[in-house]
């Protein structure tokens, strides 16, 4: 998730009988656990060394390479981050005969958390690329401007030679997130209505199951057909399955799933090995039909097995490398980090380090990029932040 509400894990909800939860007071003093703010640390980590493996042509170096293009799964660790975090609310209301969300609060949380920043920064990349113009930069336009301002830039029939800005190229991803917000409420209506007033997880689970195969469907229609525009690949069904993850995990953890972090943990990586190899799809150039689903459906299944092993896994290790202190305040300015880093590493590269596309160090890129957005991302976050992300009692 690109940002998210505080993390809280509770106890699993005792079960009657006949298999049913049987309503009950949440408790509400719940322990916070720092570890997912780590897991976000993690995710901005990722973002940031594709895009540097994208700016140094690292990514035609064979399997290595490939490698480095699957990095693109931090986008899928947010996305499943957001899913379980933003989902939990809700099924903690249908387990326990509670009130759910208000709309309104929830809204306005969501607009608080991502809006200020995001403007900041949109606003001030598209006032620096009137004097700075490495290349070709089909946004900088008002109407450009307009559609990065209401985050609509990926609605259209041909992204790539309209709307693709070179300092906010990553903001595909909160256009996606975004949608997910709005459609959350409605999702979470249909997906946990109860009959008899009972709550059936199983049924919720498959509700869900039934919304990620969404995902690969969409995107084989949109491979093989011309339904949809080019762009389609980009919108929120394309990535349905990463939110179902996360939303599965919450359902999950409610009655009191547990996986083992040494299983789940080594599954994900074989899958990050496999999803690189031409089974994902070629890095560049055109991809068969089931290429883009089967790596959509493979950064599902990695994603979710890694938070998941963090969620509901009981590896005291995992969780205390994800909580140490770099990696929860790196994750708590991890937003501020990917909203930055695109352009910062495009100044970077083209004025300090004076690096044609496509050529120079990654690793230098990498490092040069994060030493500079860092500080940027720290004052970002202390000006724009919500109040209590910016205390220590908000680590998430």
């Amino acid at each position: 998730m690109l940002a998210g509400p505080d993390v809280r894990f509770g106890t699993a909800l005792p079960r009657s009988p006949d298999g049913a939860t049987p309503p009950q007071r949440v408790v509400a003093d719940i322990p916070r656990s720092p570890a997912l703010t780590g897991m976000r640390a993690v995710a901005a980590l990722l973002v940031v060394g594709t895009h540097a493996a994208f700016a140094t042509g690292t990514l035609t170096h064979g399997y290595v390479g490939a490698v480095y293009a699957r990095l693109e799964i931090g986008v899928a660790l947010f996305f499943v981050l957001s899913g379980f975090l933003l989902f939990r609310p809700w099924v903690v209301a249908a387990a326990t005969d509670g009130s759910t969300p208000g709309l309104v609060r929830y809204a306005r949380h969501r607009l608080r958390r991502i809006a200020p920043g995001y403007l900041m920064v949109a606003m001030a990349t598209f006032e620096l690329y009137v004097v700075f113009t490495p290349g070709p930069n089909p946004a900088q336009t008002w109407h450009g401007l307009l559609r990065y301002l209401t985050l609509t830039q990926i609605y259209t029939d041909d992204y790539l030679t309209t709307y693709l800005h070179p300092g906010l190229s990553q903001m595909w991803s909160l256009a996606v997130e975004v949608s997910f917000y709005a459609a959350l409420p409605a999702i979470a209506y249909v997906v946990l209505q109860r009959r008899r007033g009972r709550w059936r997880p199983a049924r919720v689970l498959t509700a869900l199951a039934v919304l990620g195969v969404l995902t690969p469907a969409w995107l084989v229609i949109a491979a093989v057909t011309d339904a949809l525009p080019n762009a389609a690949g980009m919108w929120l069904p394309a990535h349905l399955a990463c939110f179902a993850g996360g939303m599965a995990l919450a359902v999950l953890g409610a009655v009191g799933a547990q996986w083992r972090a040494y299983v789940a943990l080594p599954l994900a990586g074989a899958l990050f090995l496999i999803v690189a190899t031409p089974l994902g799809g070629p890095i560049v150039g055109p991809a068969p039909f089931w290429a883009p689903a089967t790596k959509a459906v493979l950064y599902a299944a990695i994603a979710t097995l890694t938070v998941g092993a963090l969620v509901l896994g009981a590896s005291d290790r995992y969780a205390r490398i994800l909580s140490s202190s770099p990696m929860v305040w790196l994750g708590a300015i991890s937003y501020e980090i990917f909203l930055l880093h695109v352009v910062v590493m495009a100044v970077t590269m083209n004025l300090v380090l004076r690096w044609p596309l496509f050529t120079g160090s990654l690793l230098g890129l990498y490092m040069t990029t994060l030493a500079v957005t860092i500080p940027f991302a720290w004052a970002l976050h202390r000006v724009t932040g919500p109040r209590q992300t910016r205390t220590s009692k908000q680590l998430a």
